[in-house]
């Protein structure tokens, strides 16, 4: 028997909603770079000099890793509702602010107290994944995560 047996299953209709919908709130944070890889295909001569340019290569690695983390997330975060079996908007809310609290809470705590950013850099980013863990749970439970058994 092998260890795959023991994920558990979520419907990939909600693992696919999931990861637009936390790949559109990671795009808040990811965005920068998006601007300044626009601004250097303004820049580029031609579409070619653009495409073989560093910037390309990097927005094209961070929009891709972004969506793969996102597909990874919402398939964690729909185990997560089927194993400890949450049904309400509310429930959903709970478990999505535990995630929430264990995942980003300690980085936003050293970003204000010790690396002191700004301010506005710390809320986007904190937006975002109040997005990405409790607005997640919430739709994940409103689409449905469970697999209907044949």
């Amino acid at each position: 028997m092998t260890s795959l047996n023991y994920l558990p299953s979520v419907k990939p209709s909600a693992i696919a909603i999931g990861a637009v919908f936390t790949h559109t709130a990671s795009l808040g944070i990811i965005a920068p770079v998006f601007g300044h890889t626009y601004h250097r295909a303004q820049a580029a001569d031609s579409k070619e000099e653009f495409f073989k340019s560093k910037e390309a290569a990097g927005a094209a690695a961070a929009w891709g890793s972004s969506l793969v983390g996102s597909a990874v997330q919402t398939y964690g975060v729909a185990a997560l509702i089927n194993a400890t079996g949450t049904l309400s908007y509310k429930g959903a809310a709970y478990l999505g602010s535990l995630i929430f609290m264990a995942s980003t809470a300690p980085h936003v705590v050293s970003q204000v107290f010790a690396e002191k950013r700004p301010f506005d850099t710390i809320a986007v980013g904190t937006i975002s994944r109040l997005f990405e863990t409790v607005g997640l749970s919430v739709l994940l439970t409103w689409w449905g995560t469970r697999t209907t058994p044949f």
